[in-house]
């Protein structure tokens, strides 16, 4: 029989999105002792990973409502942190092409880690392939770390007295800091910490982060005034 390398790719293609899958599927147990020592119950944590998985909303959300945020305060953060996701969405029901009876249901796997398998493939074949793979291994693996990582804090009780309160966070940036690639993500991601950090001490919590997201647009307005040349600024003669 000829075996036209198809085997391989597929091969090599099942590794990576595995390999994604789990790394970032461990970070689930952060998830689950952050979402404990916030006071969430076990069953609203693990609704939390199986209902909206996202991690940076997720995360999002148990840190507002940890530092005293309201509720809608708390969503309202987790929300726009998860917008992107819609914007995934768009670029991958081009590129994969599904049955629209699947769509739905690969919606709910539409997050970073499946989308930078998928565009990273040459085929369309090979997207499906590392979609499903990544988005199967990462939701498995992050609801059943969760569910570990919520019973051990609650075995633990405080989780502060153990330091677990950092697990979150610390997590948070690690899997932010490598997607900080250019000059302008580099330079939103340091006007947002500017902005969260410097109205934590006058604004209630969860607000802060709210106002953060105004890094984004200010960063991008600021770029293209510099861009645009003298002669084309409005009111200027030529």
């Amino acid at each position: 029989m000829h075996d036209d390398g198809g085997g391989q790719r597929d091969g090599a293609v099942v590794r990576d999105a595995l390999g994604v899958g789990i790394a970032v599927g461990l970070s689930g147990f952060a998830f689950g002792v952050t979402s404990a020592g916030s006071g969430l119950t076990l069953l609203q944590t693990c609704a939390l990973s199986l209902l909206v998985f996202t991690g940076a909303s997720q995360f999002a959300l148990v840190g507002a409502l940890a530092a005293g945020g309201g509720p809608f305060t708390a969503a309202a953060g987790a929300f726009f942190l998860g917008v992107r996701n819609a914007f995934y969405g768009l670029r991958l029901s081009e590129l994969l092409a599904l049955p629209r009876a699947v769509r739905p249901f690969a919606a709910q796997w539409v997050i970073d880690e499946t989308t930078a398998v998928s565009l990273a493939q040459p085929t369309r074949r090979a997207a499906r392939l590392g979609f499903v793979v990544t988005g199967l291994s990462l939701y498995l693996l992050w609801n059943l770390t969760t569910l570990l990582g919520a019973l051990g804090a609650e075995a633990l009780g405080d989780t502060d007295a153990w330091g677990l309160d950092a697990a979150g966070p610390a997590v948070f940036l690690a899997l932010l800091a490598p997607m900080l690639r250019t000059g302008t993500e580099r330079a939103v991601a340091g006007l947002a910490v500017l902005l969260g950090l410097g109205l934590l001490p006058v604004l209630p919590a969860g607000v802060p982060v709210l106002v953060a997201a105004l890094a984004a647009p200010a960063v991008l307005w600021a770029r293209g005034r510099r861009n645009t040349p003298r002669g084309d600024a409005p009111g200027e003669e030529r």
